[in-house]
């Protein structure tokens, strides 16, 4: 059974930061992917770090979020925050594509 908590989320203002966090169980850390679901839109994926260290991040993120991990907690390191940024974030598999369990996410608001 997956299980997975996402924390660190919260209300900031347009250039703030914000430093997620993520544990899971069911697949590993090191293959993970930060995933986020603005209201009304399809959920995407945002960054994604795999077992032999290669790093993607979605283009409108490039250069302001930065994806780690360290032993069993995953990041998401957030700078630079806009309000196109306002979704809930969650972790999943990245490589592989998602597993069916979702947790309850982490909600990000940024105001303008």
């Amino acid at each position: 059974q997956v299980q997975v908590k996402e924390s660190g989320g919260g209300l900031v203002q347009t250039g703030g930061s914000l430093r997620l966090s993520c544990t899971a169980s069911g697949f590993s850390i090191a293959n993970m992917g930060w995933y986020r679901q603005a209201p009304g839109k399809e959920r995407e994926l945002v960054a994604g770090i795999s077992l032999s260290g290669t790093i993607h991040y979605l283009d409108s993120v490039e250069g302001r979020f930065t994806i780690s991990r360290d032993k069993g907690t995953a990041y998401l390191q957030m700078n630079d925050l806009k309000p196109e940024d306002t979704a809930v974030y969650y972790c999943n598999r990245w490589l592989g594509g998602p597993l069916d369990s979702w947790g309850q996410g982490t909600q990000v608001i940024v105001s303008s």
